[in-house]
């Protein structure tokens, strides 16, 4: 289960810029606009742009679907689900660094 998040998230690196709309993002994550609209508003997504035209970027995607999982399968609140989230994309990052350096990392 968390080597599919690891590779969903180095594929995010492939869309650069502000890609989806609320609507394209919720839809992307097989939830209903007002979700998307709720974890921005909570400050657990990050968008681009002004409330009448949100953009994200496939990274936020990413987080968007991590954080769903999370909220689904653990029950979590969006916060604690965020939270997770950035421990995860932390640890990833980490990761990442030990790896540039020359580090065996499983």
């Amino acid at each position: 289960m968390h080597s599919a998040l690891t590779v969903t998230s180095n594929l995010a690196e492939a869309i650069e810029g502000p890609a989806f709309t609320v609507d394209a993002l919720a839809r992307a994550c097989g939830v209903a606009p007002e979700w998307v609209r709720t974890r921005v508003e909570l400050g657990v997504l990050v968008c681009d742009g002004s409330a009448a035209s949100w953009h994200f970027d496939s990274v936020t995607l990413v987080r968007a679907r991590r954080i769903l999982h999370l909220e689904t399968v653990f029950e979590s609140d969006p916060q604690l689900a965020a939270l997770t989230t950035d421990l995860i994309e932390e640890v990833e990052y980490l990761k990442r660094q030990l790896r540039a350096l020359g580090a065996a990392v499983p």
